[in-house]
């Protein structure tokens, strides 16, 4: 999980980057369902409402780099 922590998240759709990943939506059989993008990164902010999840079934691949995701 540390390894995927640390690859920006893309949107296939629009080309931007999401954010990044602060948690996992992890099911009681221990996998993944989704995951957890901070959208605006502010130190400052304990507002989680602007938080994203992201299904599993939207990664449309796993980079090196990059984990691009298809959303609308």
């Amino acid at each position: 999980m540390s390894d995927l922590q640390v690859k920006k998240i893309i949107n296939v759709s629009t080309g931007r980057n999401m954010g990044n990943i602060i948690d996992f939506d992890i099911r009681e059989n221990g996998t993944i369902e989704g995951l957890i993008i901070e959208q605006n990164k502010n130190i400052f902010s304990l507002n989680r409402e602007s938080d994203t999840r992201i299904y599993w079934d939207d990664i449309t691949k796993i980079g090196e780099d990059v984990i691009l995701v298809k959303r609308d």
